[in-house]
Order: C-alpha cells, then sequence, then structure tokens
C-alpha cells in the first residue's frame, strides 16, 4: 500500500525455466485500489509433455513511478508446487481443453527467479 491508503497492482507471468526469456506476460496497472480483479487471459503455445516440466510463476506488485515496484506477493504452480497450488497444476495437465479457475493464496516469498529480474 502507498502513503495514499491505495496500492497501484500489476500481475507477472512466468513459465519456468524460460531460457529464451519469452514467456513473460504482465496485466495493466490497476490504479488506486486494494482490491484489484484481473479478468485478462494469457497464452502459452507449448507442448503437453514439456509443460508438465515447467513452472508457471505468477507475481503481484505494486506500480510506483520514479522508483522500483514493490513485490507484493506471488504463487508458484507447477511440479514442485505443494498443497493446492500442486493439486491445480495437476488437475490443469489431466484436463488440458478445460479452464480450471481457483483463487490461490499469495505468499511474500518472491521466486528466486523473480528477484533476479528487473522490475517492469
Amino acid at each position: 500500500m502507498d502513503v495514499n491508503g491505495y496500492s497501484d497492482p500489476y500481475v507477472k507471468t512466468y513459465l519456468r525455466p524460460d531460457v529464451d526469456k519469452k514467456s513473460k506476460h504482465k496485466t495493466c496497472v490497476k490504479k488506486k485500489t486494494l482490491n484489484p480483479e484481473f479478468n485478462e487471459e494469457f497464452f502459452y503455445e507449448i507442448e503437453l509433455p514439456t509443460l508438465a516440466t515447467k513452472t508457471l510463476e505468477v507475481t503481484v506488485w505494486d506500480y510506483d513511478i520514479g522508483k522500483s515496484n514493490d513485490f507484493i506477493g506471488g504463487v508458484s504452480l507447477g511440479p514442485g508446487a505443494r498443497g493446492e497450488a500442486r493439486k491445480h497444476w495437476s488437475e490443469c495437465l489431466q484436463q488440458p481443453d478445460a479452464a480450471l479457475e481457483r483463487w490461490h493464496t499469495l505468499t511474500s516469498e518472491l521466486p528466486p527467479a523473480a528477484g533476479a529480474l528487473p522490475s517492469a
């Protein structure tokens, strides 16, 4: 939350590992809100066996003008995930043509790969 009591959040997604650095997607910034809704879709063209080895990293950031953006939270879904995140990933792989929506609790831990990326 900024000093005005609000946040300007946006979401970044990566499909890791991302050797070619082409998997980044970013939503638009939702201005002055603490309860944003991101009704945006991203698509990755990838074969199912390859997808099964990847991790979808979803991070939420607070956009700040003139300084580094603040990490709000994130979640990783993939073979190394645990609990509901792992279950959701497995169900998505089992039903590749279905839209399986879930709510996930964000953690305050920045995924290791995200910490190495410049904020954008």
